[in-house]
């Protein structure tokens, strides 16, 4: 399941994506328009600056806005940054791989399989959406 911290992170970014590149847009605007705790949206908005998706400016006319164009946003990022591990078990993991302390063959393990389609399914979208696809999305 999608985190909250995910799913508002990435209304947020689409809202910042859909402004005026060039004026920072203030965490109360974004968090009132998403509805979102502005307190908890701080949080995911300082990760997203400290992994280089956004700026940030302090003071009057500051906030926060993209520092990257959003068709060079892909979303296997945003769901690493995020997220974590897209894939669900560590042993199918790309970048995070362990493996299973219970399972003595990967290859022939049922659950480690059937994890592999399901990741290679969800990067594929990861890989092939980015956020200015979302923002199409959004607005039809």
């Amino acid at each position: 399941m999608l985190s909250k911290k995910t799913k508002y992170g990435l209304k947020a970014l689409t809202y910042l994506a859909s402004q005026d590149k060039q004026s920072p847009i203030q965490i109360a605007e974004i968090a009132k328009h998403e509805n979102i705790s502005q307190k908890f949206l701080e949080s995911i908005l300082l990760t997203l600056r400290r992994n280089g998706f956004l700026g940030s400016k302090k003071g009057k006319g500051g906030g926060y806005y993209l520092i990257k164009e959003p068709k060079d946003i892909p979303m296997t990022a945003i769901m690493r940054i995020l997220e974590g591990p897209i894939a669900m078990v560590p042993c199918v993991s790309l970048n995070f791989y362990e493996k299973c302390d219970d399972c003595p063959d990967e290859n022939l393990c049922s659950v480690h399989n059937l994890m592999l389609k399901i990741r290679d399914s969800a990067l594929s979208v990861y890989r092939n959406t980015t956020l200015e696809d979302l923002i199409q999305m959004q607005t039809g």
